[in-house]
């Protein structure tokens, strides 16, 4: 028998996950995402979220509150009739009335092998600390920030010269696979609940704009992390003095020198930096308003005398 489902996600991360339920023959009666945001250089254009618009071309019904704290939305939620919430990165604190609603309890798909890295950006965060591993948790969901007890766990390795972005991808996909496996448990009442450990706890806090900024005077690795971490979005950034101008400049690939090369004539075509260690060859950048170019391409007709 199919669960009565709503849905809270706001990303493309959560796509995956919405889509897999709808297959699996869940019944999605809600689907809850963040409010239609402002965009454009002069906030005249109105964009829908991804998980918006993904559900209303999946017909199905779409809310935006901006929060549950009115009794209109709350007499909305509960009218549901829900066995159960599926959270996929929304953006949104739930509280107790909404946790405590459906019949079988909210659930959340998190994308770190907790307790390391709960919080707002623990994909980020394990490339950015050089984690071997990291994964997907299902976790049925609790009054704390990402302190729920655990229903599933997939380990995944951290490739050294994974982005974020790639990253992120596979663990939507592999979040999707999870949460149907995990409602089907929860279905046949097969789920095993476990806490988390108190040991090795931490926090993957929101990243900052002050962070995106590169700091060449640190170790060539961690710049590579940092920078990784951030590709494509938000996106590390440099200033660069190109044809005489001073521009921002977002550096979103890059990979090691080894030291046995460093003497060799073959970066005619190259960009590196000397970081506090070690060099970084910078393999793919793109301008203020420009599009991402390989470092080939980005080279043609661009002087670069300075990176800071």
């Amino acid at each position: 028998m199919a669960l009565r489902v709503a849905f809270m996600g706001t990303g493309h991360f959560s796509i995956p996950a919405l889509n897999a339920l709808v297959d699996a023959g869940h019944d999605i009666v809600a689907v809850y995402t963040r409010c239609p945001q402002a965009a454009g250089r002069r906030g005249l254009s109105i964009v829908k979220s991804p998980v918006q618009s993904e559900a209303e071309r999946l017909g199905l019904s779409v809310y935006t509150p901006r929060t549950f704290e009115n009794v209109e939305e709350q007499f909305r939620f509960k009218a549901l009739s829900l066995d159960v919430v599926v959270v996929v990165a929304y953006g949104i604190l739930l509280p107790d009335f909404i946790l405590q609603t459906p019949y079988q309890g909210c659930f959340n798909v998190h994308a770190s092998l907790l307790p390391r890295w709960r919080g707002a950006a623990p994909i980020q965060r394990a490339i950015m600390a050089g984690d071997d591993e990291t994964g997907i948790a299902i976790m049925k969901m609790d009054a704390g920030l990402d302190t729920g007890q655990l229903v599933m766990v997939k380990k995944v390795k951290i490739d050294p010269d994974v982005t974020s972005g790639i990253l992120t991808h596979s663990l939507s996909l592999l979040g999707a696979r999870l949460i149907v496996q995990a409602m089907g448990d929860l279905e046949k009442g097969n789920l095993v609940f476990v806490s988390q450990s108190e040991e090795g706890i931490t926090y993957a806090h929101k990243i900052s704009k002050e962070e995106s900024r590169i700091d060449w005077n640190r170790s060539a690795i961690d710049v590579s992390r940092h920078i990784r971490a951030l590709s494509p979005l938000p996106g590390a950034w440099c200033e660069m003095e190109i044809s005489g101008k001073c521009e921002r400049v977002k550096v979103l690939e890059t990979s090691l020198f080894s030291k046995s090369l460093i003497h060799q004539e073959c970066y005619s075509s190259a960009l590196s930096i000397m970081c506090k260690d070690a060099r970084i060859l910078i393999t793919r950048l793109q301008r203020a308003g420009g599009k991402p170019l390989y470092v080939e391409e980005f080279l043609r007709g661009a002087v670069i005398t300075a990176v800071f």
